[in-house]
């Protein structure tokens, strides 16, 4: 028996899984065990947050809020309010289903934020899970205090299959009503049912539950038993009506009336409330659940005839199996329509025995009402709270596993780099040969090591001559551009590469022509420059011509009187402003009507271009719109949430939180630095640390992207963690931050604001067009 101390221990606490009205078995039980906890324990407060599937149920008061399936940040967000409210624990009803993402792996988003301990109570738990089922059921029970199941069965696959410990397994019974035993006749004459032997059965209709052999049994019962009635109680459930409307409920009429038993079988289309429900329940003599598949773990509908004290016939499904045993009710082998047949005779022969039957059932069913379930579930909930107050508290700070890292090890960059050039891919780390080679990358690495001074100098010199052999080799003469992919044959797979890794092979030269250490490699890089850059003026796409600046930026800065860059330069800002003009709205003060990748590269090319052209307002548009992203990309939290992959491409709309992706963030620290020298305002070290913290685990998720050792990057930040593999992209990406942000750190704010350069005077002709703008 519970005590009812427990509720001066928890005072608080908060409750996720589905609620009514919606349709569910789960919802009943939750909303049914809330009701009992508040009942019992009525001085601890109870926040009940129910899981919505957008099918348009409207939850009451008793409903703290909703978190829409489907939408990863609504979990984190639900964290927030769960995390703020103050509550003591959180106790999770789980199923896979009624969470969205793959294996409903949206949940992990929401535990990754939780700090309080956390109780699971784990509606299924399967003993042959596919790989998503297994990889969010390892990392529920990985962080669960305390985990609840209502069978023992359920409590040995968790200890065989997932290795979970004993000591963390609590078993409780499904919750039921508590009524007084009665008799039968007075309930049927009560809802105007016949005097006649009843058998029912109940719970949402839907293949599975072994309606068809209960049929199929009929004949033979009621040649004996002429008077017998089967009442089937249930709405079909509403996942089978979205599919296929009420054909199931059409084919079992259909084989009522072939087997001629329209007399004898009733359907209740409907979703019961609890007190006609129980009504139902007591007016029967048999209650039957012939499911076909032993695996269900649960079953409420078993729970609550028992609890009525109704002798049940059931196929041996796990939870009847157990409920069952010592001779409590009746088990017949599945699908078998004979067996049935049989065993409903056998308890209809005697009418003394089935009292004594229905007796010896409901005094076995009083530890599981729902006043001793609450108690229970209190229990295991104090607990959790108690066992989680003995070890050392885990602060946000806690969790994120190491400050900003600013020193740039290219140690993971020479992993994934062959004598050809940077491989492009890995699997888990290990450089996957079938994806090839492309020039984006070798570009960023050779970027990288021209202007990191970390490492060994031979070993930077040996990797530079890789990567500048590989672009030299891109280089294709008759089509006046740069190949991009290659494969692992060191066979170009393209004989033109995309405007984009042109665009970027651009900017790379025109950086590694000032920060080459190598002379003779600066002299290669303008050389190479010089007869690429004809291909600047038939870029069309904002990120390559934006890349096209900012190499040209560089050269200009480098060489001022190089009249090509300076002319690019100006016809591109222009470009830009028109763009931005024509893209704005009140809330919107962008380039373009949405946004996509590698976005901080757009205003830091306007920034870097008016610095050296030595115009303000071409500087002042790249900081606006600098900012504006910056906005965009702030969590209500206010770590950094670069645009997500599955946000890109929606016109004038906020962005989708993932997946995420490394070079965003990279980008984000190198407009900072441009940014920083061209205003000297603080607040963009501030931003620029924000973006590097994400690398480091303050993002959505809590959760680094930095390997192990330090010098490789994850390929993103998906809703339930990070994409393991470690591609050259992303390690890439953390390195040339690394690197910029080292930079950043470098300019003392002591030395004064930095000055806007003004390498030549600049024309006027984008001033002249933004006027009255």
């Amino acid at each position: 028996m519970f005590h009812r101390s427990l509720g001066r221990q928890c005072t608080h606490i908060a409750v996720l899984g589905n609620a009514l009205p919606r349709r569910c078995g789960l919802a009943t039980y939750t909303t049914h065990s809330v009701a009992a906890i508040k009942a019992e324990f009525p001085g601890v407060r109870v926040d009940h947050y129910a899981m919505d599937d957008g099918h348009g149920d409207v939850y009451g008061p008793d409903v703290a809020a909703t978190i829409r399936a489907d939408d990863v940040m609504e979990y984190v967000r639900g964290a927030a309010m769960i995390g703020g409210s103050g509550a003591r624990a959180l106790w999770i009803h789980h199923e896979f289903g009624i969470f969205g993402g793959e294996a409903g792996g949206h949940l992990l988003a929401l535990l990754e934020h939780i700090q309080i301990p956390v109780v699971m109570t784990l509606h299924t738990v399967l003993a042959t899970p596919n790989a998503d089922q297994r990889r969010v059921m390892n990392a529920i029970v990985r962080r669960a205090d305390r985990l609840i199941v209502m069978a023992r069965h359920a409590a040995r696959l968790l200890e065989t299959v997932y290795g979970v410990a004993s000591d963390r397994i609590t078993i409780i019974p499904h919750g039921a009503p508590d009524r007084a035993l009665s008799p039968t006749l007075p309930l049927k004459r009560q809802l105007g049912l016949a005097d006649g032997p009843l058998m029912l059965t109940f719970g949402l209709l839907s293949p599975g539950k072994g309606i068809e052999t209960a049929l199929k049994a009929m004949p033979a019962i009621v040649a004996e038993q002429p008077d017998l009635h089967y009442l089937i109680v249930g709405a079909t459930h509403p996942a089978l009506i979205r599919r296929e409307g009420e054909r199931y409920r059409q084919s079992l009429i259909a084989l009522i009336q072939s087997l001629g038993l329209e007399g004898h079988t009733t359907f209740i289309d409907r979703f019961m409330n609890d007190e006609e429900l129980l009504d139902h329940l007591q007016a029967c003599d048999i209650y039957l659940t012939p499911y076909l598949y032993r695996d269900q773990v649960t079953s409420g509908t078993l729970s609550y005839a028992l609890a009525m004290g109704r002798p049940v016939i059931s196929t041996p499904y796990i939870h009847a199996a157990e409920a069952l045993e010592n001779g409590i009710g009746t088990l017949v082998p599945f699908d078998n329509p004979q067996a049935i047949s049989a065993a409903v005779l056998d308890h209809l022969s005697d009418r003394r025995r089935l009292e004594a039957q229905s007796k010896r059932v409901w005094d076995s069913a009083r530890s599981s009402i729902w006043p001793e379930n609450a108690g229970a579930v209190m229990g295991a909930i104090v607990s959790a709270i108690s066992q989680a107050a003995t070890r050392s508290p885990v602060s946000l700070a806690d969790r994120r596993p190491s400050p900003v890292q600013p020193y740039v090890d290219i140690a993971g960059v020479a992993a994934m780099t062959d004598n050809v050039g940077i491989v492009q891919h890995s699997v888990l780390g290990v450089p996957d040969r079938d994806h090839g080679y492309c020039i984006d990358d070798n570009v960023r690495a050779l970027k990288l090591i021209c202007e990191t001074r970390m490492g060994e100098p031979a070993e930077r010199q040996r990797l530079a001559r890789i990567y500048a052999s590989f672009v030299q080799h891109a280089w294709n003469p008759d089509a006046g551009c740069f190949r991009n992919f290659m494969g692992f044959d060191r066979r170009w797979l393209e004989s033109e590469g995309s405007e984009d890794s042109n665009g970027r092979t651009l900017w790379v030269l025109g950086n590694v022509m000032r920060a080459a250490p190598m002379q003779l490699m600066r002299i290669w890089a303008e050389k190479l420059f010089e007869d690429a850059f004809s291909l600047a003026d038939r870029l069309t796409a904002p990120r390559a011509v934006a890349f096209a600046m900012l190499g040209a930026a560089a050269v200009l800065e480098n060489d001022p009187g190089h009249e090509r860059c300076r002319a690019f330069l100006e016809k591109s800002t222009k470009l830009f402003g028109n763009m931005v003009d024509g893209a704005r709205r009140p809330s919107w003060s962008w380039f373009e009507i949405m946004l996509s990748y590698d976005n901080a590269r757009l205003p830091q090319a306007m920034i870097e271009a008016g610095r050296v052209l030595g115009d303000r307002e071409i500087v002042d548009l790249g900081l606006e719109t600098l900012r504006w992203l910056v906005g965009m990309q702030s969590a209500p939290q206010g770590h950094f949430r670069p645009v997500g992959t599955e946000g890109f491409g929606r016109p004038y709309a906020d962005p989708k939180p993932f997946d995420q992706q490394p070079l965003e963030a990279a980008a984000t620290v190198d407009a900072c630095l441009a940014a920083y020298r061209a205003d000297g305002d603080e607040s963009w070290m501030a931003v620029a640390r924000t973006a590097m913290g994400w690398f480091t685990g303050e993002n959505d998720l809590l959760t680094s992207l930095v390997a192990e050792d330090g010098s490789s990057c994850h390929d993103g930040l998906t809703p339930v963690g990070v994409n393991l593999n470690l591609g050259a992209e992303s390690t890439l990406a953390l390195q040339m931050a690394r690197q910029t942000f080292a930079e950043l750190i470098s300019l003392s704010p002591h030395e004064g604001k930095p000055q806007l350069a003004v390498v030549q005077p600049a024309s006027k002709d984008l001033s002249r067009s933004r006027q009255g703008a």
